[in-house]
């Protein structure tokens, strides 16, 4: 006969979890309705639904349809995606270094990302006419050497912190800072040798934005970041035995070197995405597991798919903020990420000192 004291003691965790997944689907929901909604143009929620439900197909609803289906759609789900993939990335992060204020930019993904970018906003018209080739580079060069170059600052990392097969954590967190000074620095130079126009491309881009999103970077975007969504819940078990150090998880069973590769390349795609996609765009990484892990715990299996959603609802919702702010102009989503990211992630470490200290 099973002990209803301990019974409540067993669901009361599931409870919570229940409670917490099905408020963060609603989040995403309420917030990607409201993504929808606001603008220049304001549209009311029982009209949205008209539009979704009937498309084109009302006259009467021509213009908010291609306001809809045209532009603010593809934006929050270009959103729902950068932001859960930055999210979960994050998670992966702190799980792998097993480190709570660890971030996708320390392994110099979002670096190497940002260099190529910045090297083809300053450098790619200028290698036409010195190759006498016709101008000017076509929008997608530019989110492709973003993609390339974050991957190809994976792989360099990768194999500076390979020694016999084995990966040295603490080695590629060194190496990821060195490559993201280095890039600093030569994205630096390139400021430097830039025009107006492109100087104002450079900051644009490093301060990120969701501004001109299409169908076709979503379609670009959705390849590379929703497969690592549905991935990432498998390694929940495998970080949680990292938490013990590695040679405990290879005696549980882990195969920890599987696991380092499988989550650095993860990240790289992820990230590499979302930077192509969306420029360099900060603090989403990192506040969102941390912030998860007080509200559900460490577990991974259910703080990775909980950082997908509440790091997608808060990249549409810091996307809104950004378009209503200073409206009818808007500011790049980058700041409105750090501005409320650095202060929420020094309130939340100050709560977790004054934790420790009791």
């Amino acid at each position: 006969m099973a002990d209803p004291v301990h019974g409540d003691r067993l669901a009361d965790p599931r409870r919570r979890d229940v409670a917490v997944f099905a408020g963060l689907a609603i989040l995403v929901l309420a917030v990607s309705l409201l993504s929808v909604g606001v603008g220049a143009i304001p549209i009311a929620p029982a009209r949205i639904l008209d539009v979704m439900m009937r498309g084109g197909a009302d006259p009467g609803l021509a213009r908010d349809s291609l306001v809809i289906l045209n532009i603010r759609l593809p934006r929050t789900l270009l959103g729902l995606m950068v932001g859960a993939g930055l999210a979960v990335s994050g998670a992966l992060m702190q799980g792998l270094f097993r480190n709570p204020l660890a971030d996708p930019a320390l392994v110099g993904v979002s670096a190497g990302a940002g260099l190529a970018a910045a090297c083809i906003i300053v450098l790619g018209d200028r290698l036409l006419v010195a190759f006498g080739l016709p101008g000017p580079l076509p929008y997608a060069v530019l989110p492709a050497a973003a993609f390339c170059g974050g991957l190809t600052a994976t792989l360099g990392l990768y194999l500076v912190a390979t020694r016999s097969g084995r990966t040295s954590v603490a080695t590629m967190l060194l190496a990821g800072i060195a490559l993201g000074a280095l890039s600093g620095a030569m994205t630096g130079l390139l400021v430097y040798a830039s025009d107006d126009r492109q100087l104002r491309d450079l900051t644009f881009w490093s301060l990120g934005s969701l501004g001109g999103s299409t169908w076709t970077k979503v379609a670009a975007t959705a390849p590379a970041i929703l497969p690592v969504l549905i991935a990432v819940p498998f390694l929940g078990r495998g970080l949680n035995a990292l938490v013990l150090g590695e040679a405990e998880a290879f005696h549980l069973g882990i195969p920890v070197e599987r696991l380092k590769r499988a989550a650095i390349l993860l990240v790289a795609i992820a990230v590499g995405a979302g930077v192509a996609a969306a420029g360099v765009i900060g603090f989403v990484g990192l506040v969102v597991p941390h912030t998860l892990r007080l509200m559900i715990g460490p577990e991974h299996r259910r703080l990775l798919p909980a950082s997908a959603l509440l790091g997608g609802t808060l990249l549409v919702l810091a996307d809104v903020a950004a378009r209503l702010v200073v409206a009818p102009a808007e500011l790049p989503i980058g700041i409105v990420t750090a501005l409320v990211g650095a202060p929420v992630f020094l309130w939340l470490l100050l709560a977790r000192t004054r934790t420790l200290d009791v």
